[in-house]
């Protein structure tokens, strides 16, 4: 029998996201209340522009005092998509304090202090889930917290920014410079006009923090997390990486570390196969790779952003979190439990590709060779041309085995100093072989 007191949302912040929530709650009333078994009625908007047209939501619903509003008691649910640290972090707390769940997408909180959000829920008995703060609509954080909550996961790999993976996409299928694959994505609205969050990696790290918390039961912050833009990705890497029979992506990669001890979380962009899954995945949509110890390797794909694909994540967190009130019941808090270390990023195991500039005369190859060999680091594969101007250079491309970053930083800082090193054109990993 469905329950005729309707649970009551507040919903914090009515941009791009909130607006669809608050339009999906009204015109899917009764679909909702029919899966959830009570009525859910959306109590309260708190916005900063109070003057400005909402189609569809009562004027009466707006207030600009969201402190009160969380603090009204008779909330059941927050819903908050205001985003940032501050005022977002007290908001959720407070609202905690009197009595109310959240669902929240805000990821950069949720990877800085995650701790202080799931120490307060846990205080006061209630909910926080945010399926919403990492890849959209995909469904990916629940899978991670509870499907796979008896498997050991060992490694999370994906595109979680879907404005990079379309400039990726775009030079790779194009051959267009960076600025220029930019410049299409700002037109179609794929990137802010201060792109920086996402090209230099920053939302992306944040997500990595968060699956990378998830995967491994550990806490695992912001600052953790390796994080390499991709700013200077060329379309001559993009040649490279073809003749490699690859491409190029900016990915988020979480792994335990092959003794199980600590983990390690980092962005960077990397040269992938194109046999791999990830290779395939075009325009700004998003795809996470799962490798698990006994579920094997999962994928999880769809649109990565968005009004809809966003809010579409956050309204199954509601109908999930009034479940769970309305069966006096919480789901599952903070996993913490293995409280294993976060190596950096010297540690990792990987392969980089190596462009080099150098002089166009006999014995280079092998003073090159011989630096990679003092660093302990093995080559695969080398590639040597000499130019067609006539400027007494040559292009070297090396491919290098797998070895510690560490070493492979060190090799490249020696490299530099060699005096038939005319410079090192680009650097970059590779990765899932």
């Amino acid at each position: 029998m469905m329950r005729t007191r309707p649970l009551k949302v507040a919903l914090l912040g009515c941009g791009v996201v909130g607006s669809e929530v608050a339009r999906i709650m009204t015109t899917h009333a009764d679909d909702l209340a029919a899966r959830i078994g009570a009525p859910v009625e959306l109590a309260g908007v708190a916005v900063r522009r109070p003057d400005k047209v909402r189609g569809g939501i009562d004027p009466a619903l707006i207030t600009t005092d969201a402190t009160a509003l969380v603090k009204r008691g008779d909330i059941d649910v927050v819903v908050e998509v205001i985003g940032g640290i501050e005022p977002a972090r007290t908001l959720i707390t407070t609202a905690f304090e009197h009595g109310a769940s959240v669902v929240s997408a805000n990821k950069a909180l949720l990877a800085q202090d995650g701790a202080t959000l799931y120490a307060a829920a846990e205080q006061h008995g209630q909910d926080l889930y945010y399926e919403a703060a990492v890849a959209g609509a995909i469904p990916l954080i629940r899978p991670l917290r509870e499907s796979l909550a008896g498997d050991k996961i060992n490694r999370v790999m994906g595109i979680v920014n879907g404005t990079t993976n379309f400039i990726l996409d775009k030079m790779d299928s194009t051959g267009a410079g960076y600025q220029e694959a930019l410049d299409e994505a700002t037109a179609l609205g794929y990137a802010e006009a201060d792109p920086t969050a996402d090209v230099e990696g920053f939302d992306a790290a944040a997500k990595a923090a968060i699956l990378a918390g998830i995967a491994f039961h550990t806490r695992v912050r912001l600052d953790d997390v390796y994080r390499e833009g991709m700013t200077e990705v060329t379309a001559a890497d993009f040649a490279s990486a073809r003749q490699m029979g690859c491409t190029i992506k900016l990915l988020a990669i979480c792994e335990r570390a092959a003794d199980g001890e600590s983990v390690t979380a980092r962005v960077h962009p990397a040269m992938i196969p194109l046999s791999h899954p990830l290779a395939s995945v075009r325009e700004a949509y998003n795809a996470v790779f799962v490798e698990a110890e006994a579920a094997g390797q999962l994928m999880f794909y769809g649109p990565g952003a968005g009004g809809s694909p966003t809010a579409s994540a956050v309204l199954g967190d509601v109908v999930a979190v009034c479940r769970n009130r309305l069966n006096e019941a919480t789901g599952p808090g903070e996993s913490a439990y293995t409280q294993l270390p976060v190596s950096p990023m010297g540690d990792v195991v990987t392969r980089y590709h190596i462009s080099l500039d150098v002089a166009d005369k006999p014995g280079v190859l092998a003073q090159v060779a011989t630096v990679f060999a003092e660093h302990g680091v093995s080559i695969d594969t080398v590639r040597q041309h000499g130019r067609q101007d006539g400027d007494g250079e040559a292009s070297l491309v090396v491919v290098t085995h797998r070895a510690p970053d560490a070493a492979l930083s060190g090799t490249v800082e020696a490299l530099r100093k060699l005096d038939t090193v005319r410079g090192v054109a680009s650097i970059m990993r590779v990765e899932g072989e």
